[in-house]
């Protein structure tokens, strides 16, 4: 039992160790990759509030602008329509 205990107490103290330089080699990567990185411009030379910024223009489109009202000027006559569409009484009773 004490030899299992030693084992596993090895066994967690190498992956400490490959923890710990797996932590130390990314931190490495990220500090030397952060060199690439492009420089930002500076906040002062793009002020929205300089008279000559540029600025896109604005349109207006209305939501509504493809509708038509589809309502009749006048109700159609409804007993005419009523009787297209009714079934024909059956002539053999």
């Amino acid at each position: 039992m004490f030899t299992l205990s030693g084992a596993k107490s090895a066994a967690s103290a190498v992956d400490r160790r490959y923890f710990r330089l797996n932590r130390l080699l990314l931190a490495l990567a990220a500090l030397s990759l952060s060199g690439c990185m492009p420089a930002t411009t500076p906040i002062a030379s793009a002020d929205p509030a300089a008279p000559a910024a540029k600025v896109a223009r604005i349109g207006y489109r209305s939501t509504i602008a493809p509708y038509t009202s589809l309502r009749p000027a006048t109700p159609a006559p409804w007993r005419g329509r009523n009787d297209a569409v009714t079934p024909q009484p059956k002539q053999d009773r």
